[in-house]
């Protein structure tokens, strides 16, 4: 956990640690996210940090004890009790905010769409590095600056991407997961724990890996951060040879006999 008056930096922000607090530079989309993580404590939703307003150097919000898991991954997320805990989270959290309707002039920093009824918004970034686990619990998820209007599906699929992992295998090894049979069983524990068929994950993860693709081509061609950072460490060319494993893989992943 990072210490009291301490700072951590991230692939996109620099936090600081005062106290219980965690203070965060604020953008154009902070009052958007505040609003979301107000209506997640009003509906007793507890695994995400707490708006706590601005400061004038950022944003304030609170802190989640725990450590984040990053490679390699901490035993409880290399374990299928903790694969669930992740579906399990993400199902919570889409129940918490389907009722959830964002105020007309909310700005988003990662939008593609606007908000429309059978929408949810979206974490957006979920990864790993942004799960905190207190010992072999999930304490939740931080890092909300990428929330946006989409489908709950693709929540899923992105969370399967990254955290299964659905990826080649120098990125297995990274995380401390190898083989088929693995990766089949995380990938069958996470969509149980979510209420989900494997089948419709990979497909929508197939189409997040080319919007994501296609929106870091787009930003970071002008200019914009974080998108040009990931543009000029070769994220594109990464995602393209990922969607192509996947393809690849799908039947193996699926358990499905080979044509």
């Amino acid at each position: 956990m990072i210490e009291d008056g301490a700072t951590d930096q991230g692939s996109v922000t620099t936090v600081r640690r005062v106290g219980e607090t965690i203070r965060r530079p604020a953008g154009a989309w902070t009052p958007a996210v505040h609003t979301l993580l107000d209506h997640l404590e009003s509906a007793g939703f507890t695994r995400t940090p707490r708006a706590l307003g601005t400061d004038g150097a950022g944003e304030v919000v609170s802190l989640l004890h725990g450590e984040p898991a990053f490679s390699p991954w901490p035993p409880p997320l290399r374990s299928t009790a903790g694969i669930r805990e992740l579906g399990t989270w993400l199902r919570e959290y889409h129940e918490a905010v389907r009722d959830f309707r964002p105020p007309a002039d909310a700005r988003w920093r990662a939008q593609d769409e606007e908000w429309r009824p059978g929408m949810i918004i979206r974490h957006g970034d979920l990864g790993p590095w942004n799960s905190i686990w207190n010992g072999d619990r999930l304490a939740g998820f931080i890092d909300w600056d990428f929330a946006a209007p989409g489908h709950a599906l693709d929540d899923l699929a992105q969370l399967a991407w990254y955290a299964v992992p659905l990826r080649p295998v120098r990125q297995q090894h990274r995380a401390g997961i190898t083989g088929d049979g693995a990766l089949r069983g995380r990938l069958d524990a996470l969509c149980t724990a979510y209420g989900a068929r494997p089948a419709a994950v990979l497909d929508a993860l197939d189409a997040v890996q080319a919007r994501e693709a296609a929106r870091i081509e787009r930003l970071g061609g002008r200019g914009e951060e974080p998108w040009a950072t990931f543009l000029a460490r070769g994220d594109v060319a990464e995602m393209t040879e990922e969607r192509a494993w996947l393809r690849q893989e799908r039947t193996v992943l699926l358990g499905e006999p080979a044509d």
